[in-house]
C-alpha cells in the first residue's frame, strides 16, 4: 500500500492534533476542576500543564528542526526575558507579551510558542522560579501561538488594527489563565461573589499588561515584522 493509498491522515496532520489537544487539556482541565469543585486542584491542573508543556517541545524535538529554524526563536526568547527584567520596576508592564505575538505572527505558531514560553522560564531565573513557572510559560507560549494561528488566516494582513486588539485581549487572556490557576490551588472560593472578587482584585494589573502589549506593539510590530519577513525569505524558513 503506497503512501498516497493510506488513509491515514499524514504525521504533520497527527503531530498537530496531538499538539492542539495537548494545549486544549489545560483550560479544559482548568474549568472541569472549577466546575466541579475537585480538590486536588491544584495537583491535577499542575500535572496537565506539565505534560502540555512536555508534548509541545516532545513534538517540536520530533521535528528535527534546523539551527536556523531555532535561532530566531532563542533570539526574540532572550530579548523578551531581557525585556520582562529590564521592565521590572513597573509591575505587569513587560514586553513578554508582545515579542511572542511578533514571533508567532513572522515565524508561525510553535515559534510563537517557544517565544513566550522560554522568556518566561529564562526571566524567571532572576525574578524566581516557583510552581508558577509552568503557568507563566504556558499561557505567554499560548499567546505567542494564537496569534501564529490568526496570522496564517490574513487576519493581521488585511486588518492590521487587529494585531493591537489581539495584544490587548491576549493580555486579558494571560490574566484569566495565571487568576483561575491561583484561585484553584490557593483561594479555595466558596461562592461566585468570592470568586469573582479575586479576578477583580487582579483587573488592574491586567489591564495594565494588555496597555503595555498595545504600547509595545505599537513600537516593535511593524519595523520588526518588516525584518523577520525578510529573514524568512531569505533563509527559507517554515511559517507553520
Amino acid at each position: 500500500m503506497t503512501a498516497r493509498q493510506d488513509n491515514r491522515p499524514p504525521r504533520g496532520r497527527v503531530g498537530a492534533i496531538v499538539e492542539g489537544a495537548a494545549l486544549a487539556a489545560v483550560p479544559a482541565a482548568l474549568c472541569a476542576c472549577a466546575a466541579f469543585g475537585v480538590e486536588q486542584a491544584a495537583l491535577l491542573s499542575f500535572a496537565t500543564v506539565a505534560v502540555s508543556l512536555l508534548v509541545f517541545f516532545a513534538g517540536f524535538e520530533r521535528r528535527a528542526p534546523r539551527l536556523r529554524e531555532i535561532m530566531p526563536a532563542a533570539v526574540l526568547a532572550a530579548l523578551a526575558a531581557a525585556g520582562r527584567i529590564l521592565f521590572a520596576p513597573f509591575p505587569d508592564f513587560k514586553p513578554v507579551s508582545a515579542i511572542a505575538i511578533i514571533a508567532g505572527v513572522a515565524f508561525g505558531r510553535r515559534c510563537g510558542f517557544l517565544v513566550g514560553s522560554l522568556a518566561a522560564l529564562a526571566s524567571n531565573f532572576f525574578f524566581g522560579q516557583g510552581p508558577w513557572t509552568p503557568w507563566q510559560m504556558y499561557a505567554w507560549g499560548m499567546v505567542g501561538y494564537l496569534a501564529g494561528l490568526i496570522a496564517q488566516t490574513g487576519l493581521f494582513d488585511t486588518a492590521p488594527k487587529t494585531v493591537y486588539v489581539y495584544g490587548f485581549a491576549s493580555a486579558l487572556f494571560y490574566g484569566l489563565i495565571l487568576n483561575l490557576w491561583s484561585i484553584l490551588g490557593f483561594f479555595h472560593p466558596q461562592t461566585p461573589g468570592q470568586f469573582l472578587a479575586v479576578y477583580a482584585a487582579a483587573l488592574p494589573f491586567d489591564l495594565t499588561h494588555g496597555v503595555a502589549t498595545v504600547v509595545f506593539l505599537l513600537a516593535l510590530f511593524a519595523p520588526w515584522r518588516r525584518k523577520l519577513d525578510r529573514i524568512c525569505r531569505v533563509y527559507d524558513l517554515r511559517n507553520d
